[in-house]
């Protein structure tokens, strides 16, 4: 039965990994940025919010006060400049209403034709500023700049169609047509009085009346015998111009293949609305105010064939009704173009021609925001001063601690005053220093180790040979062969050196291609059988677990057995006779790794020790002697060379139990995917007894 390795472990058992455990993510409320940004954010709200108080305290009520008067009075003065440009072909005579509109406002009035031509100016031109750039208005009755209009058109707003509903054009009636609606006028008013309902006659722009009820119940008007369909119906007047105007909304129609239409009094078109006794709105005054005929926008409404009139389509959807309407207004622009005046440049100035309007800065309020600057920008350096040295002390600090490493002094701790991140800054430059302290005492110590591993045996080749030459020794066959064993020793040393500092430089060459794994670790198993004979102990390769297939592997034959016999090596020297020694190769989980685990039924690690196996000339056994392990570079190497595949190598243990030594190296793209247990893999029948070591008192030096 196969199961992870680790759970054959008990609690003794250690594992070492790459990397050290990274820290947990600050909390906002630690972090060093979000300090810094609610500080800046806090003096930016401050300087915002100063500003903005003081711009409302000085600057709203006398902008309110003068731009407002100033708003109203050059919106009459526009609307009155509109009616007369909507009653008057030319501004030949504008003059006269352009000084009493100036006198009455107090401001300083001129119109230009578009090409800044003069047409009227309340001051003397020669000796008053010159005008502007920029115009207050354009007057142009058909064309109305709503704003300015909004500003007297009360509720109902400015025109829909943007027409000065003053220019009526053709539509004005004469003496005649106006006496005669008049009377019929009168006689309804006297109508509806006699019922008992009050009414005015007002009258519109172009001298038509209509009859206004005073009141808002319209069902009051449904029982009198009074009716207006006299006074509802067009004068000849009316219809002669309405005809001219059908002919040019028909024209533009017809331009767009659209069929033409039948214009009503009120400029909607199709079916005529039943005539009403009379007009009903809310209660109020009679108003002095012209109204204008047509008194509504176009209306889309479907036209109906009428025996009296030409069929007028019927229209279909929304496109057709705008494009009537677009046709309406643009006929009746046409048709009034002649009956106003051209548009012109309206410049409405103080009379020193200023057109903005301005305030004087008090000495109070010159105070005030001197002072309040000042408090800003106290406020903006005490915080800066604050948090600046707050900032500046640990990284002084820090910068102290690496000048002194520098210059190779013993670096004392930084104080890690807080956990943020220039606290963590500081642990972590402590870890490195910590760090640094470590590799120069390996450094010191390998450059002893070396020392003694090729001291060893240079000395005794040199006692070898002073023997032969005093005499003392013949140079035999068995003379020779020490030799070259201590020569072969010699060699081992220097290979691994040179692998390591190849690996070290990034120029450790790998031939790749594909193996199979399974004939690789019997090829190590045959290598070192001899050896594990010899110490009585039994070395096999077992194949893989159900459900755990070996996926296609690339990877440097050489160099892989290499490292797989350098730790076969090491596990046979630290099992006893009687233990075991086992390969065995397998898919990860996700079959995108092939892993190799070594495992033996020897000494063990101690937990201790167990992060230092892979250390270059590390051995746990300090006196370092010949009987009881290698030069320390094994495992080191079979690191490196696993790295070199892109791979890993790692290690459990119990001490008395024995070791796992797992190599994963990655696996060709398309490799059949694994399904069984974690990527620690099986350790087959691996019991509490059953585990693999290194260099158990160092690094073995095993060979490939």
């Amino acid at each position: 039965m196969r199961r992870h390795s680790g759970a054959r472990l008990h609690d003794g058992a250690h594992s070492t990994s790459p990397g050290s455990e990274r820290r947990a993510r600050l909390p906002l409320r630690k972090s060093l940025f979000a300090r810094l940004l609610t500080v800046s954010a806090l003096v930016a709200a401050c300087s915002v919010a100063a500003t903005a108080w003081l711009a409302v305290q000085t600057t709203s009520g006398a902008i309110r006060q003068e731009q407002g008067q100033n708003l109203t009075a050059d919106a009459r003065i526009y609307h009155s400049l509109l009616g007369y440009a909507a009653a008057h072909p030319t501004w030949e005579d504008v003059g006269g209403t352009v000084r009493e509109l100036a006198k009455r406002s107090g401001r300083r009035i001129a119109l230009t034709t578009e090409r800044r031509d003069a047409l009227a100016d309340s001051a003397d031109p020669a000796s008053s500023p010159a005008l502007p750039a920029q115009a207050s208005a354009i007057v142009d009755p058909l064309s109305v700049d709503t704003a300015l209009a909004a500003e007297t058109a009360g509720a109902s707003g400015a025109p829909a169609d943007r027409v000065d509903p003053r220019a009526v054009g053709p539509f004005r009636l004469p003496a005649s047509e106006r006496k005669e609606l008049q009377q019929i006028a009168d006689r309804n008013v006297a109508c509806l009085s006699d019922s008992g309902i009050a009414s005015d006659v007002v009258r519109s722009a172009s001298g038509r009346p209509r009859i206004q009820v005073v009141g808002n119940d319209p069902d009051r008007l449904q029982g009198t015998r009074c009716t207006t369909d006299a006074l509802d119906s067009p004068t000849a007047t009316e219809k002669k111009a309405l005809k001219s105007l059908n002919q040019l909304a028909d024209a533009c129609l017809k331009r767009q293949n659209r069929a033409g239409v039948d214009l009503k009094l009120d400029l909607s078109w199709g079916q005529a609305p039943e005539p009403r006794p009379a007009d009903t709105i809310v209660s109020k005054a009679p108003s002095e105010a012209p109204s204008p005929v047509p008194t509504s926008p176009p209306r889309t409404v479907a036209p109906s064939v009428s025996p009296e009139t030409r069929p007028s389509p019927t229209v279909g959807n929304g496109e057709d009704g705008r494009a009537i309407a677009s046709c309406v207004g643009t006929a009746r622009r046409e048709q009034l173009g002649s009956y106003v005046a051209s548009p012109a440049l309206l410049f409405i100035s103080d009379t020193g021609g200023t057109t903005v309007p301005g305030f004087d800065l008090s000495p109070a309020n010159t105070a005030r925001i001197a002072g309040t600057a000042a408090l800003v920008l106290a406020l903006t350096v005490g915080a800066s001063v604050l948090v600046g040295a707050r900032l500046v002390r640990p990284l002084r600090a820090l910068t102290g601690a690496a000048q002194r490493m520098r210059d190779g002094e013993d670096s004392v701790p930084v104080l890690v005053a807080a956990d943020n991140e220039i606290g963590r800054l500081a642990a972590t430059f402590n870890d490195m220093s910590a760090h640094r302290a470590r590799l120069e005492a390996q450094r010191k110590a390998m450059v002893s180790d070396v020392a003694h591993e090729l001291r060893t045996p240079l000395s005794n080749i040199r006692g070898w040979l002073e023997a032969a030459q005093d005499g003392v020794a013949e140079p035999d066959p068995a003379f020779i062969a020490s030799l070259h064993e201590e020569a072969v020793l010699l060699q081992h040393i220097i290979d691994d050196l040179q692998d390591l500092a190849q690996a070290d430089a990034g120029a450790l060459r790998l031939h790749p291609e594909p193996v199979r794994i399974e004939d690789l670790l019997t090829q190590v198993a045959a290598a070192h059988q001899a050896r594990a004979e010899t110490a009585g102990v039994a070395l096999t390769v077992l194949p893989a677990p159900p459900g755990r297939p070996v996926p296609e592997l690339t990877a440097d034959p050489v160099r892989l057995r290499q490292a797989i016999g350098n730790l076969v090596s090491n596990a046979v020297r630290h099992t006893p006779s009687g233990g075991k020694v086992t390969l065995r190769p397998y898919g990860s989980e996700s079959g995108e790794a092939v892993l190799v685990d070594v495992t033996d039924t020897g000494s063990g690690i101690p937990p201790e020790d167990l992060g230092h196996v892979f250390d270059r000339f590390w051995r746990g056994e300090k006196s370092r002697s010949r009987r009881t392990g290698g030069s320390g570079l094994g495992l080191a190497i079979v690191r490196k060379l696993t790295e070199a595949h892109d791979g890993s190598v790692t290690a459990v243990s119990v001490p008395g139990q024995g070791s796992v030594f797992t190599l994963r190296l990655p696996a060709d793209r398309g490799g059949p995917p694994g399904d069984g247990s974690t990527e620690a893999g099986p350790t087959d029948g691996l019991s509490a007894d059953c585990l693999s070591s290194d260099d158990r008192d160092g690094a073995g030096s095993g060979s490939g």
